[in-house]
């Protein structure tokens, strides 16, 4: 484990945004296609099969967001990769699907906000430990994105992915969770769901916006934005409903809780999934005193239960799979949405540090 992820800002167009962010992590983002090669050879198709799938997905995209495709493209002449290849790496899980005609095996992720009034400390808080196969771990990287005429992002995301969780400098926060259903689709692909929403300076804004697309796949949304608004958005493809926080909090992981949407369940870990969003809401219910970013890394860390812990270590998994594929926290992070910051844990954060990150920093380009 490292003591931080590195971190990079890119600003311009979307093309010139793409374009630096594919010369800046050009030698992760070749690390993290040829891992998806040999992961997909392991399920017998090969990277152009998945290239091929990948470009289907372009219109859709195109349709709702000229600006993400163009990012896309430049991502594609920075990296000095092919284009198939840089949209692969947006909708890894739409291919895996395509081509497998199931989901992969993944467990993924923790997610939480809790409202100002809830911390006790007049600040809102939104955040994840983020769940993926071992070899996520030294892809992910923390990017600064300040695109023409959009709020600027700050994002934890693998490399060459231009969308996966953080906040803007509007004050919303968006961050998510796996969710498996039966009935994925051609459309709008899962991960870019997340720079959607961040255009937006509202939660009530970003949930219109997420609505009006039309979604190739499933995926929950969590968002808290500076105003103490909050909701977490189960969907399917077809259907997209909210839960509304309790007692000033949301907790969710990879099951769907709304009792109109729980017969698309297709989770084979289901109970894990629930497991840990009791667990996490549990501790949340059980703070004594304010809930700061220090307490919330306390409860991320949670070790309780080997199997069902948060924070879960690489050795956990104990599938006869291949390394690479072994499930485990590859990012914790802490978002206040509402000052701009964040924390993030480069690894587990039961063994990784936090570093903090926020958009009043002047650093320069790592």
């Amino acid at each position: 484990m490292t003591d931080s992820f590195p971190f990079h800002r890119f600003a311009g167009s979307h093309f010139e945004v793409g374009r630096q962010h594919g010369e800046a992590l050009r030698p992760r983002i070749l690390r993290h296609l040829e891992r998806l090669e040999r992961r997909f050879a392991r399920q017998g198709f090969t990277l152009d099969d998945a290239e091929g799938a990948a470009l289907a997905y372009r219109e859709s995209i195109r349709a709702v967001s000229t600006g993400l495709d163009e990012e896309i493209h430049g991502l594609a002449e920075g990296a000095g990769i092919p284009l198939g290849a840089a949209f692969l790496l947006q909708l890894r899980a739409e291919v895996f699907v395509d081509l497998v005609g199931r989901h992969g095996a993944e467990q993924e992720c923790t997610t939480f906000a809790i409202l100002p009034e809830r911390s006790g400390t007049a600040r809102g808080f939104v955040g994840q430990n983020a769940d993926l196969p071992a070899m996520y771990h030294d892809l992910m990287t923390v990017v600064r994105v300040a695109v023409a005429d959009e709020p600027e992002v700050l994002m934890v995301t693998p490399a060459g992915q231009i969308s996966y969780i953080g906040i803007n400098d509007a004050g919303l926060g968006v961050f998510a969770n796996y969710l498996h259903c039966a009935s994925w689709r051609a459309g709008f692909p899962r991960y870019l769901y997340t720079r959607i929403a961040l255009r937006e300076r509202t939660v009530g804004d970003a949930e219109a916006a997420l609505r009006r697309l039309h979604r190739a796949s499933s995926r929950n949304i969590i968002m808290l934005d500076s105003r103490g608004g909050a909701v977490d958005l189960e969907n399917t493809p077809e259907t997209m409903l909210a839960l509304a926080p309790e007692d000033g909090v949301l907790v969710h992981a990879n099951h769907y809780v709304h009792g109109s949407l729980v017969a698309n369940e297709s989770n084979p870990w289901v109970e894990n999934s629930r497991i840990r969003q009791r667990r996490l809401a549990a501790r949340i219910e059980a703070a004594d005193g304010p809930i700061g970013e220090e307490e919330i890394a306390a409860m991320l860390r949670d070790r309780s239960d080997v199997g069902n812990a948060l924070s879960i270590h690489p050795e956990d998994d104990v599938r006869d799979v291949d390394p690479e594929d072994r499930n485990m926290t590859v990012t914790s992070v802490i978002a206040e949405p509402g000052r701009g910051q964040i924390w993030v844990a480069s690894g587990p954060p039961s063994r990784s540090p936090y570093a903090h990150y926020a958009f009043s920093d002047t650093a320069a380009t790592a």
